[in-house]
């Protein structure tokens, strides 16, 4: 596997170094004695999956407060999506910034996402299918998010939005959010 960094400290690109063959390929996902050689989580205790049907499919930006924050790894297996993460980390030197990675069944690409980050995504194809890892068990009561659209953040999403739940059309603005003290 290959960490790159992210410009938001903690946060990185993770690819797949596949072994070809006449067969297809094989490539190692995840190994905790390589994640924890890298300084990062290694032990998780929660997988989600997302499907969505549509092109233009926007979930989030979603986090959890504490004490339930969570580290988060995602993975598209079927599709492509634009995925976005914002620091929401008190007294991080980028707060309230962003970045994005394409995540898609070709290039096979993970972002690992540390405590302290909200997470969204927007398809960009149809049938679009990712796969969460959790170091925490979701915790309904400290689940939160920020608006996709917040001018302050000015996030561009490459496709019109097609779908959104009302729930994510209607968070706050991250001036409306107290940051998470890490």
């Amino acid at each position: 596997m290959i960490f790159t960094p992210l410009p938001l400290t903690g946060a990185f690109a993770i690819d797949m170094q596949p072994h070809h063959d006449a067969r297809g390929s094989f490539a190692r996902s995840f190994c905790a004695d390589t994640f924890a050689a890298q300084g990062l989580c290694s032990q998780f205790v929660q997988m989600n999956t997302s499907y969505n049907r549509h092109a233009g499919t926007l979930r989030g930006l979603h986090f959890q407060r504490a004490p339930a924050t969570e580290i988060k790894m995602v993975r598209c297996l079927r599709g492509a999506v634009f995925d976005v993460i914002v620091d929401l980390r008190a007294g991080s030197a980028s707060y309230g910034h962003w970045t994005a990675l394409e995540l898609s069944q070709d290039n096979r690409r993970m972002i690992y996402i540390p405590r302290g980050f909200a997470h969204g995504f927007q398809s960009l194809l149809p049938d679009t299918e990712l796969l969460y890892w959790h170091d925490t068990a979701y915790a309904p009561g400290f689940e939160a998010g920020l608006l996709h659209s917040d001018l302050d953040l000015a996030i561009v999403w490459p496709l019109p939005i097609d779908e959104i739940s009302p729930r994510d059309a209607d968070l706050p603005r991250l001036i409306q959010l107290e940051p998470i003290f890490l």
